[in-house]
């Protein structure tokens, strides 16, 4: 009963109750076929793993015949992990609303300059929006998997719910190849502007302008962008992680080893002796976790670059932006493209 209440129990006294062999009964004897233990020793010797079967498929996984690990995993990813996550977004998107219309938005002081200049290259929209494109398909997909036979089922039936659910799989487990090629991509192209440096805790201390009608100065990306910069890239990893091992179940375990660096740093007592299902369970509880935070990252991202600031999207939209725009939001960049240029900023 305890450990249908998933209490703390100690299971020793089932675990090492394995039989003894030295005690096995002669063969015309009852119970020796089984060399000293009963039918019930064999079991508890399969429950806790200590038994070393022989398979006709080898593989990873298929040595372990009961791990009790299911249930509460699918407990957790059908009630916490859907009720916060769910409720997180739907709770943060009100909070922008509300934001929206209490702060409005963003404006150009004074109104835009006319003239622009290029903020961003081909190349680098391109690695953006790689990675814009595939996590949000990433995101969509992943929901309708998560969700959907809570949500979708009452409403669309199985036999829909069942091709949508395909779908989501197929285009979830091929898109993420992009979504990794864009976080590379934008890695290397601009991680030389997002070392933090003094000028960010000004910006911070400042509120980046949103609650007041000062700009506080910033080169080509401010600290609010390296916040995102940084949590896309260090969530971006782990998601991707997590991922690979789900793509490939049974073949990268990780957590075991990521248990035991930690334990040794800071004297917690994880588990460090994992079955391989038990390796995948934490996987898709851990890939949920981080794709949940990233998602109210990025949709804060999505509505400062969109309608919460006006000329925030022509940025990664054609890549030129106005100039005062530029001004007033980077004018240290601003200033740097000008001496380099020997000349205005207007392109």
């Amino acid at each position: 009963m305890r450990r249908q209440q998933q209490l703390e129990m100690d299971d020793s006294f089932r675990s090492e109750n394995l039989g003894n062999p030295e005690n096995a009964a002669p063969t015309t004897a009852p119970l020796g076929t089984n060399g000293g233990r009963s039918d019930a020793d064999v079991w508890r010797s399969i429950r806790y793993n200590e038994i070393d079967p022989r398979i006709q498929s080898p593989g990873p996984a298929n040595e372990v015949m009961i791990q009790d690990a299911g249930m509460p995993w699918y407990q957790l990813r059908e009630g916490p992990i859907i009720t916060y996550g769910g409720g997180a977004i739907l709770g943060f998107l009100a909070l922008l609303v509300v934001f929206y219309f209490v702060r409005g938005k963003i404006m150009i002081d004074g109104g835009p300059a006319g003239t622009t200049i290029q903020r961003f290259k081909a190349i680098e929209r391109f690695g953006h929006w790689l990675l814009a494109g595939s996590f949000i398909a990433l995101g969509i997909t992943g929901l309708l998997t998560l969700m959907g036979r809570s949500f979708l089922i009452p409403v669309i039936g199985h036999d829909a719910f069942a091709t949508i659910a395909a779908g989501s799989k197929w285009v979830h487990n091929n898109i993420a190849w992009s979504f990794m090629l864009g976080l590379v991509m934008t890695f290397v192209m601009w991680i030389a502007h997002n070392i933090p440096n003094k000028l960010d805790w000004q910006w911070l201390k400042a509120g980046g302008g949103i609650f007041t009608k000062g700009h506080p100065s910033a080169k080509k990306f401010n600290a609010g962008q390296k916040i995102i910069f940084w949590t896309v890239m260090v969530l971006g990893a782990s998601v991707s992680l997590s991922g690979l091992s789900l793509l490939f179940p049974f073949h990268m375990p990780m957590f075991a080893d990521t248990f035991g660096i930690i334990n040794s740093i800071i004297g917690t007592s994880f588990p460090t002796e994992l079955t391989p299902h038990e390796e995948m369970q934490y996987a898709n509880i851990w890939h949920s976790i981080v794709a949940f935070v990233m998602m109210l990252a990025i949709i804060a991202h999505i509505y400062i670059g969109s309608i919460g600031m006006e000329g925030a999207f022509d940025a990664m939209g054609n890549g030129q932006v106005d100039l005062e725009w530029a001004r007033q939001h980077h004018d240290l960049w601003v200033a740097e493209v000008e001496a380099k240029q020997g000349k205005g900023g207007s392109s």
